[in-house]
């Protein structure tokens, strides 16, 4: 006679299951911190560039006008220098720009300062 209540080896154990989680969580938790040093690179680099074309417009500006220092309204406008700042990482651009002295970008991502030139 033939036991009905026969042993399935259909499906995975309980154990089984726990162990590809805590796996998928180390390989998560091992890769999140890569995840953001590339973000925060990218960033740097984007607060690099709006920087290196505040620093081209002022001296555009300082050769035009015969002047020194020049403040960041006079650059950024529709109709100066450089159209639209875009904001990346809740930095701040300086308010003046003086004819010698790099660009220094505070606060890039609440923590981190960008000067252009290196």
């Amino acid at each position: 006679m033939k036991n009905s209540f026969s042993n399935s080896t259909k499906g995975f154990t309980l154990v089984e299951i726990m162990i590809v989680v805590v796996i998928i969580g180390l390989l998560t938790a091992m890769a999140i911190p890569a995840f953001q040093k590339v973000r925060q690179t990218a960033q740097d680099k984007a607060v690099l560039d709006n920087a290196r074309l505040l620093a081209v417009a002022a001296d555009q500006y300082f050769l035009e006008n015969g002047v020194s220092t020049v403040t960041l309204d006079k650059l950024v406008g529709p109709a100066n220098f450089v159209k639209e700042l875009k904001i990346i990482a809740n930095e701040t651009y300086p308010l003046t720009f003086s004819q010698g002295v790099p660009v220094k970008v505070t606060g890039v991502a609440g923590a981190r300062t960008v000067v252009f030139p290196p």
